[in-house]
């Protein structure tokens, strides 16, 4: 699920998985929650709204069941590992 950046609130980023009506909200304190059978149209107006933060707590987390669970650490992506890996040493001195 790609999430999307935010900063609404205690919001820090949301993401949506239209096949599995899934919705993931994570927080400002490491924690995230993810509410199935999420229709597309809420998931619409919670992406493009001015105001997420207040759209989250009167259309989701009144009306959704979620799982509780903890922001996951993105891996980092293997050309940063390269561009930022120590050099090679060549074995001439």
């Amino acid at each position: 699920m790609e999430m999307k950046k935010i900063n609404a609130g205690k919001l820090r980023a949301i993401g949506y998985d239209a096949r599995e009506r899934v919705l993931r909200v994570e927080f400002d304190d490491g924690s995230a929650i993810e509410y199935s059978g999420v229709g597309a149209e809420v998931w619409r107006k919670l992406s493009t709204s001015g105001a997420a933060w207040s759209y989250y707590r009167d259309n989701i987390e009144e009306e959704f069941t979620g799982r509780r669970g903890r922001v996951q650490p993105q891996k980092s992506s293997k050309a940063l590992d390269d561009l930022f890996k120590p050099p090679a040493e060549d074995g001439d001195g």
